[in-house]
């Protein structure tokens, strides 16, 4: 199902979809619950996905002068639940499945440039909703840092050095295949458990590239089989395509009532996995985790 944003800090203002089996959520509130499930695939390659560009890595340290920043207007939009404003960069690699392992925390609004010494578009806040926020950092140029912009898809945010934030360590990731309709969860670069999933249907795909884990919300409805959800960084690729009541919406992750539809293309855009393999991520995968949505692992060569 699709999500809809809040009206307050902890109500939430959930509609269902019209168009049959629903998905897409959009909250989030923060913590985390129980349980376990089954399969391991073989890890994620070092190396990007077929057609995706190589991994960015962490560059070595230059000489190289920082670029200052311009002055942040006090009017500049704070990123929150709705889609991101626009002229943010493009991700250069979405789909690159290098683990992501450090995410920022703002401790104050945290100005978003466009570029090393851009132009600042927007401010990133400590909380979204109430919810910490915690982005995962992506790539490091002469000082400045690129980041997950969270409400928008496959798009950087360059911070530029400072004091207001924090820098937290992340161990896990998720990878959705989308041929296989398979989710996995990695710790370490080591495959954990994997699960068959529930995508979006024609026309509601679910969004390729990278994307993190937001936050965590109570079930909205019975039919999500009592387990919260995990509300992620995407939106829609095709706001216009989904159900007009669930249109500002988030991609989400959660389980549902029952087990029919899995390994179908079903959904708004959401990804749906078994009820214990919800209450799994949901007691070990942190808010800032990475996600990584391909159509496929690239496969090791054979001998």
């Amino acid at each position: 199902m699709l999500f809809d944003r809040f009206p307050s800090r902890w109500a939430l203002g959930w509609l269902a979809a019209a168009l049959g089996v629903p998905l897409l959520l959009a909250a989030l509130l923060a913590g985390w619950a129980v349980a376990p499930d089954r399969a391991r695939p073989a890890p994620p390659p070092a190396a990007a996905p077929t057609g995706a560009a190589a991994p960015t890595g962490t560059p070595a340290p230059t000489d190289e002068p920082v670029p200052a920043a311009a002055p942040a207007p006090a009017t500049l939009p704070v990123v929150d639940y709705d889609p991101a404003p626009a002229g943010f960069p493009a991700d250069p690699h979405p789909l690159d499945a290098t683990p992501l392992t450090e995410g920022l925390r703002p401790s104050r609004n945290v100005a978003a440039y466009d570029a090393p010494g851009g132009r600042p578009l927007a401010f990133l806040a400590p909380t979204i909703n109430g919810v910490k926020l915690t982005v995962p950092i992506v790539e490091r140029r002469t000082g400045w840092t690129a980041v997950l912009l969270p409400s928008a898809n496959r798009r950087l945010a360059w911070l530029p050095p400072g004091d207001d934030r924090s820098v937290v360590p992340l161990r896990d990731q998720i990878v959705v295949e989308r041929r296989q309709h398979r989710l996995t969860w990695y710790r370490d670069g080591r495959a954990m458990k994997s699960w068959p999933v529930s995508l979006g249907m024609p026309g509601q795909s679910t969004p390729l590239g990278r994307t993190f884990v937001l936050g965590r919300t109570p079930p909205p409805e019975a039919v999500y089989g009592g387990v919260d959800v995990y509300a992620l960084g995407a939106v829609p690729d095709d706001p216009d395509a989904v159900p007009a009541g669930l249109r500002g919406a988030h991609i989400g992750v959660h389980s549902w009532h029952n087990d029919d539809t899995l390994g179908e293309d079903v959904t708004n855009g959401c990804i749906r996995l078994t009820r214990s393999g919800q209450r799994k991520l949901l007691a070990e995968v942190p808010p800032g985790t990475g996600v990584l949505v391909v159509d496929a692992l690239p496969t090791p060569p054979t001998a």
